[in-house]
């Protein structure tokens, strides 16, 4: 959420920033007549009290001294109507204002390039070099159904569309990759594992971003207040909602493996075939809290420790600055790292490693205390990586002549030595 003193001080730059990211359904003008309207009704409020304070002195007097009260008190009935119908009106506007305020996306950082959409983000750079095939790669949903790991048709069956079984050394595949994330985030790069709720209520949602804006595309619970997380980014941002910290206890670094859950109610047909984009898939999530200062150093970081997984891998992969028309809701700043698929031929998003500023903190009330008056955190989130996706990479960029899939190096640990999965029959 943004400061509502910035709307009111700059709303020039609001709207300017609004325009980059292509955001058209919210009206700066109405923002400004609402935050009018409360300073007004505030200002009439308070000076009624302070009204009341003295005719409350008054009345005493005129008791003390056994004088008639009665046209006092009967005037300061009157005031304490009104006090009571501007009070009833305050809390009216700070509903509107709070929902027009729940709408206003986060303003671009200065260094995030101005585009429309996709074609206008950046390039920032590039780790491998993609593997020339002496043969036609195939795509991840070939190579898996061939060897009996990638199972479409039970997954319709069992539930609809975009949901899939993994069988066997596929499943296997997919612990070992996590247990991997994990391991390299805990172990090296100083993250803390959290276990959180695959549920959250709205609170914890709105906290975060996800509503009211994304409601359509989150699974909500029948029957109560509750929603399947769409990451885990939503209940680890708000593991210190409403907290004020210690200075001295920031960056945090947390770190998490959750099933996501995404209705993809706004992606219209895109990415049908395979797992790319599923209504259910694992992710590794890293989410950071710190002091304003040091976020954007915090965010290289992080965008660091999540390429340090494909690195590791042996995935080629690019980096993007995305553009003002093209960044999520929340984010001031996004890097996307993008992995080398061949069997598409192209690179695909398996991470987008974001900064908030303190639009999440403001929202989810996270403050710090490190002088008199506390301040709102910044809190980062990215991919480290996403599970399933990372599993697609390695099908694609592994696979042999023969459908069989080498297994990377630093995974065989993982997968009981194994050094490849092959097609059923073959050794």
């Amino acid at each position: 959420m943004i400061d509502i003193k910035f709307v009111r001080e700059t709303p020039d730059i609001l709207r300017a920033a609004l325009a980059n990211r292509n955001s058209k359904g919210v009206d700066v003008d109405i923002l400004l007549d609402a935050d009018k309207e409360r300073r007004t009704l505030v200002h009439e409020m308070e000076q009624l009290r302070a009204a009341q304070n003295q005719a409350s002195l008054t009345i005493g007097e005129l008791k003390r001294g056994k004088q008639d009260a009665a046209a006092a008190m009967a005037e300061m009935k009157l005031v304490s109507d009104r006090v009571k119908m501007l009070d009833e009106q305050v809390r009216a506007v700070d509903e509107q204002l709070s929902n027009l305020l729940l709408s206003v996306p986060n303003l671009p950082d200065a260094s995030v390039p101005v585009g429309r959409d996709e074609h206008a983000n950046r390039i920032e750079r590039a780790w491998g070099t993609p593997r020339t095939f002496d043969f036609e790669p195939r795509d991840h949903v070939d190579i898996g159904e061939r060897l009996g790991i990638l199972d479409f048709a039970t997954g319709v069956k069992l539930a609809k569309a975009r949901f899939c079984l993994v069988r066997g050394m596929g499943a296997r595949l997919e612990r070992a990759l996590y247990n991997f994330m994990l391991d390299l985030h805990t172990g090296e790069h100083g993250y803390t594992e959290i276990l959180p709720p695959y549920a959250v209520n709205s609170d914890t949602m709105q906290g975060t971003g996800q509503l009211p804006k994304f409601a359509e595309d989150s699974f909500k619970l029948e029957g109560h207040d509750l929603w399947l997380i769409p990451t885990a980014e939503v209940p680890v941002t708000n593991i210190h909602k409403g907290d004020i910290l210690d200075a001295s206890e920031l960056p945090k670094y947390f770190t998490a493996l959750t099933p996501c859950f995404r209705s993809e109610a706004g992606s219209y047909g895109a990415d049908t075939r395979g797992m790319i984009r599923q209504h259910q898939f694992n992710k590794v999530e890293l989410v950071k809290l710190c002091t304003p200062e040091t976020s954007f150093d915090e965010l290289d970081k992080l965008t660091a420790n999540a390429e340090t997984v494909l690195q590791r891998l042996g995935l080629p992969y690019r980096v993007m600055t995305l553009c003002t028309g093209d960044m999520g809701f929340s984010a001031a700043k996004t890097y996307d790292i993008e992995v080398w698929l061949p069997g598409q031929g192209k690179f695909r998003e398996i991470s987008s490693c974001s900064n908030c500023t303190d639009f999440q903190a403001r929202r989810a009330n996270i403050r710090f205390k490190r002088g008199k008056k506390p301040e709102f955190v910044h809190t980062l989130n990215g991919s480290g990586l996403a599970v399933g996706r990372t599993a697609i990479a390695v099908l694609e960029n592994y696979q042999e002549a023969d459908g069989s899939v080498v297994i990377p190096e630093v995974l065989r640990p993982y997968m009981g030595g194994v050094e490849a999965i092959r097609p059923q029959g073959k050794t």
